[in-house]
């Protein structure tokens, strides 16, 4: 969770399409990264989260945005991987059905390999463990404990490279994180937060990716800028 201030150096950001992910990508690039954006298509509901993320990478001018395939929806479990499963629409106690089982553990693992075969030694990731769902995989303990594993993992980390993976929203508020985004210059009505957004990328305004994303606005004390398939 180190945080860097090399001016060019390579890094991997994790982009998904998100508030987060978008935030995370401003950070990166304001710190002087040359920043080779990750996207993974993981059987998820829509793709219109996907094609925000090729917005953001554009508007930031990545170096490079990448796009790999992996259908976690084959095994199912999750809300967001089996049309089979509801997403709720409300608030619920313990882990919620829309966490997808080892995501991030996946899209980190894909990312510290391409992040091998360019020379990166950074990885960015928007996990949150304040405003956020109660992930597992969004914990600090588990961002130290895959940086860990980076080390001895890797033909970089075994030969002595420091790895790094950079969580920067780790201990943020949701409308901390968007004031941030805000002054770096994210224009947040690129984004799909939306667990079940429409094939034009517009919210539910319902599930709880909508209502983290609308509450962060409304405490940041901005305009929501989201667009919602109905008026909430």
């Amino acid at each position: 969770m180190t945080m860097s201030t090399t001016s060019g150096d390579k890094a991997v950001v994790l982009l998904s399409g998100g508030l987060d992910s978008a935030t995370v990508l401003a950070i990166a690039r304001a710190q002087g990264f040359e920043v080779f954006a990750l996207s993974v298509a993981y059987g998820q509901r829509h793709d219109a989260e996907l094609a925000a993320a090729a917005r953001m990478a554009a508007a930031f001018g990545v170096r490079r945005h990448q796009r790999v395939s992996v259908n976690l929806d084959a095994f199912g479990g999750s809300a967001l991987t089996d049309h089979a499963i509801a997403v709720p629409e409300a608030p619920s106690a313990g882990i919620p059905v829309t966490y997808v089982p080892a995501r991030n553990t996946l899209f980190l693992s894909l990312a510290l390999g391409w992040a091998e075969v360019i020379g990166a030694r950074d990885i960015f990731i928007g996990v949150n463990a304040v405003d956020y769902s109660g992930y597992p995989d969004c914990r600090p303990a588990f961002i130290e404990a895959f940086e860990r594993l980076a080390m001895v993992a890797t033909k970089a980390g075994v030969e002595g490279a420091r790895l790094r993976i950079h969580a920067p929203l780790l201990y943020m508020s949701k409308a901390e994180i968007i004031r941030e985004g805000v002054r770096l210059g994210v224009d947040y009505s690129l984004t799909v937060s939306c667990y079940q957004a429409d094939a034009d990328g517009r919210a539910c305004g319902r599930c709880d990716a909508c209502r983290l994303r609308r509450e962060g606005f409304k405490a940041a004390g901005l305009a929501d800028p989201t667009r919602y398939v109905m008026t909430r």
